[in-house]
């Protein structure tokens, strides 16, 4: 190694949330540390992910509120929408965020490098400043937390169309009369239920026939049922041939079904790829899966004992909890002697679309594959709001049961505050409550929650 370099304990290369967290921990701790980001401190989630969108399902939220009012006696309107205001909010938000992430890492004596990092061994890091300069640095231990990209499928005009990475900054006047959102998944239907709340005729795309793959058969039906309800047109079994840009700036969508539609933005919303390029992983004989991601070990040691890697790199779920959870588990093997690998089971999440989903635990699906016997308890029904408000929403909740020990294994819910609601079922089924557990638990009335603790019959 050469000793005439500026050394470090751990150098991580992306500051998201995986790679903030790693290196402000390791900081406080002691360790001599240093971090290397090329665009902005808090990655993903804080700039262009969940902080900004969920900013803008609030936004969309409120013409539906106006409408509710009026059942209530109260007279309320939208007099328009300002895209400007709220963009410029959100980035004047943004930038307050990004410096409490520069005091959490400063704070504590990390030292932060504004530039590119590629790997040139197992114990150096070339750096590429944003103002041109170059250097080498020395490390006993690398992290790579470089996150993923949105990517759009090779399709004929694909330059056309934006991202969710571009979305939040769109111009003063490039908020869409007519939007496509072209994806099934978390980022698609979210943007689908944002656009079409704030006003735009909204079209969902998607190459299958029901949204949200992955989750329970239920859930992703009500909740399709639930947006279309809302005004949303979603095309199912749809893909797209080409984009033509027209004269007065609109975007011609050719349909491989020979059909065609023009709206004034397409937003590719078909999911993310690992930011491994410049890396220069090959070089130095690091391992990818077959997918691209890092193959890292239970405790995101790669094939180079030196190079560790977690977050959205590595291929475990896209969300900012795990990378949290990633960067402590990290830390507390790599510096405490931790020999218990990171749990993915009962992840809990959810999807900001309109209305709400909240779930932890297994799919029906999943319990069948492998081979679980279940019961499972469920409630559809009327929000008490929305028998004055007029509105047509419903709520849909579920308990699946383990019959061999008569634990709850998985809730799954679409409803207003959905998330707010399934964080504490989380913590229930990670503590290994039976259903007894739960029936045995007072509600709080009335409120929609208390019908996890009121479910006494069993689906037949």
């Amino acid at each position: 190694m050469n000793t005439e370099l500026q050394h470090f304990d751990l150098v991580v290369i992306g500051a998201g949330s995986g790679g903030v967290r790693s290196a402000r921990m390791a900081a406080a701790q002691g360790k001599k540390v240093a971090i290397i980001e090329n665009r902005y401190l808090g990655g993903t989630c804080v700039n262009v992910g969940c902080v900004p969108k969920k900013m803008f399902v609030y936004a969309s939220e409120y013409s539906e509120k106006m409408e509710e009012a009026k059942g209530f006696g109260i007279d309320g309107q939208i007099n328009g929408f300002n895209w400007t205001t709220l963009r410029d909010n959100k980035t004047q938000e943004i930038s307050r965020l990004n410096g409490i992430y520069e005091n959490l890492l400063t704070g504590p004596g990390a030292t932060i490098f504004n530039g590119t990092g590629s790997l040139v061994d197992a114990n150096t890091v070339h750096i590429k400043g944003q103002d041109g300069s170059e250097q080498d640095i020395s490390a006993e231990t690398i992290l790579i937390a470089t996150g993923s990209w949105p990517f759009k499928p090779e399709v004929p005009g694909a330059e056309y169309a934006i991202t969710s990475n571009e979305v939040f900054s769109l111009d003063d006047n490039d908020f869409p009369k007519r939007a496509l959102v072209v994806g099934a998944g978390y980022i698609a239907v979210e943007f689908a239920g944002i656009f079409n709340g704030l006003g735009a005729e909204t079209t969902l795309a998607c190459r299958k026939g029901l949204v949200l793959r992955g989750f329970d058969e239920d859930v992703r039906a009500f909740v399709q049922g639930q947006m279309e309800e809302k005004g949303l047109n979603i095309r199912p079994e749809t893909e797209i041939e080409r984009i033509e840009k027209q004269a007065d700036g609109s975007l011609l969508v050719f349909y491989t079904n020979l059909e065609q539609q023009e709206v004034d933005l397409v937003l590719y919303a078909t999911g993310r790829r690992p930011m491994t390029d410049g890396l220069n992983l090959e070089a130095l004989g690091i391992e990818l899966n077959s997918n691209t991601t890092i193959k890292v070990d239970d405790f995101f040691q790669t094939s180079v004992p030196s190079i560790y890697a977690l977050g959205d790199v590595i291929g475990t779920p896209q969300l900012t909890p795990v990378a949290l959870a990633q960067g402590m588990k990290f830390l507390a093997h790599k510096y405490h002697g931790d020999t218990v690998p990171m749990n993915y089971d009962n992840i809990p999440t959810a999807v900001f679309c309109q209305p709400n989903i909240g779930t932890v635990g297994p799919t029906e699906d999943a319990c069948r594959a492998q081979g679980i016997e279940f019961d499972v308890y469920e409630s559809n029904f009327k929000p008490l709001k929305h028998t004055i408000s007029g509105m047509g929403e419903r709520t849909l909740m579920k308990l699946i049961v383990n019959k061999a020990d008569n634990k709850v294994i998985a809730a799954h819910m679409v409803g207003h505050d959905a998330g707010e609601t399934i964080q504490g079922i989380a913590v229930a089924i990670t503590a290994g409550a039976t259903k007894a557990d739960f029936d045995a638990t007072i509600g709080i009335h009335p409120t929609s929650a208390e019908e996890f603790v009121t479910m006494r019959s069993a689906r037949s």
